[in-house]
């Protein structure tokens, strides 16, 4: 299957990042976010320097997405390529190819160990290819694709952390891959409403991933964070400790799903339900809730929908949005708890996504999840307008970045299965996590 990975590789089958857009103007990126909600696509030109300049932008209405996976292939195509247009128009650039966000196909993370003997002598470059080398093919192939492969951390003689190996002395060395993977199906399927709109992957990223690299400071990256992207239709999950992604997962709650309790709760059309969310929405209560009222048209009334509305209490918004923002945030907690993630790769969470933008969201989140909490805006790059300089479109400045942030990745194009069951992969991941971090 021809996606994945950068063609661009070096003498030790890495992808060191740089050749995404091989056949547009030199320097040319172009991200795209297809989203359960919105398709975004950003144009930015890298400088010498490698300061990020967005040149064009563009955003349309998705309906052909839902949690990140295509269901109306022809609805996608058109959302993409009304998106891309739009960028171009704006940069006065045409793009070929595209950084894609990939939040479908339930992306999981495993990790492989491998090691190799050294017999005592002092690490070389060529130990570290031989060993990654092996890693690589320890990868079994199975109906799973490949999303992400890289070197969590190595060790030398069972001692864990070593960042960089070569010059140390020992007789094993050892690698710890972390290896991100989708279903197949949900791929292609991406793969194909893009290519319809005749333009080319580049590559595939994982959502949560990308607006990691978006939204974290280096510190945070180091001592450990918890991003937590809540978009339409999932909420997804990225953690960092040691300067590196050790997780990936998704939730199937996002903030979708806010807008239909409204729709239902207050009976009233979906896009109302959405605009009134928008505009009135709020994560919790206000003392002036009770005596702001909001106009909510009805649901199956004929004639301008500005004359038949009924007024309510802004607090009867609020108590349909707030039990599911917290059932949101009690699943995020549970789940870190869970997985071993809740010490030091979690001691700060990142809030970011559409949902993000929820007022007095922060705080909930600091009272359900106990930590320190602060909302990710995208970083590292000039020229985002104000309206998309906001959480909702972290995930597009991250594909951007990725390029230059992202460590470098085994190149592998072949399909990979993570065997073990939901329960078992999680607490498996928390037991290496807590032995290396």
């Amino acid at each position: 299957m021809g996606i994945s990975y950068d063609p661009g590789q070096s003498h030790n089958s890495f992808d060191e990042g740089g050749s995404a857009m091989t056949s547009q103007r030199q320097g040319l990126i172009a991200a795209l976010d297809v989203g359960s909600s919105k398709v975004g696509c950003f144009i930015a030109h890298r400088g010498a320097s490698g300061e990020l300049d967005v040149l064009g932008l563009g955003h349309r209405v998705c309906r052909g997405v839902k949690a990140g996976a295509v269901v109306d292939i022809a609805e996608a195509e058109r959302a993409i390529r009304a998106a891309v247009q739009q960028a171009e128009t704006l940069a006065g650039e045409t793009v070929e190819s595209v950084v894609v966000s990939l939040s479908a196909g339930q992306l999981e993370s495993q990790v492989i160990e491998v090691d190799v003997s050294i017999d005592g002598h002092r690490v070389e470059e060529a130990d570290i290819t031989r060993v990654l080398h092996e890693a690589r093919a320890s990868i079994d192939p199975g109906d799973r694709v490949v999303i992400h492969a890289f070197p969590a951390c190595f060790a030398i003689d069972g001692s864990y952390g070593v960042k960089e190996p070569v010059g140390m002395f020992g007789d094993r060395l050892a690698v710890s891959m972390h290896v991100i993977t989708a279903a197949a199906g949900p791929v292609r399927n991406l793969e194909s409403a893009i290519q319809r709109a005749h333009l080319t992957v580049a590559r595939f990223v994982a959502s949560p991933y990308a607006s990691a690299l978006a939204t974290l400071v280096d510190d945070e990256r180091e001592l450990g964070a918890a991003v937590v992207d809540m978009g339409a239709g999932s909420t997804q999950i990225a953690i960092f400790a040691g300067g590196a992604l050790v997780h990936v997962d998704v939730i199937p709650v996002g903030a979708g799903h806010i807008t239909q309790d409204i729709a239902r709760g207050l009976l009233t059309p979906v896009d109302h339900a959405e605009r009134l969310k928008t505009y009135y929405g709020a994560a919790m209560q206000s003392p002036t809730d009770d005596r702001e009222m909001i106009d909510v048209p009805q649901l199956g009334e004929t004639g301008p929908a500005e004359d038949i509305t009924s007024q309510l209490p802004r607090s009867v918004l609020t108590g349909v949005i707030q039990p599911r923002i917290e059932e949101t945030l009690e699943l995020v907690r549970d789940y870190l708890e869970a997985g071993g993630f809740d010490g030091i790769g979690a001691r700060r969470v990142v809030l970011t996504g559409g949902g993000a933008q929820m007022p007095g969201i922060r705080e909930l989140a600091q009272t359900i999840l106990g930590k320190q909490v602060r909302i990710g805006r995208p970083r590292r790059v000039v020229g985002l307008a104000d309206a998309t300089a906001g959480p909702a479109f972290a995930t597009c400045t991250g594909l951007l970045l990725y390029d230059q942030m992202a460590p470098l990745e085994l190149s592998d194009e072949r399909q990979t299965e993570a065997k073990e069951q939901p329960k078992g992969r999680l607490a498996r991941m928390g037991r290496w996590f807590k032995e290396n971090f």
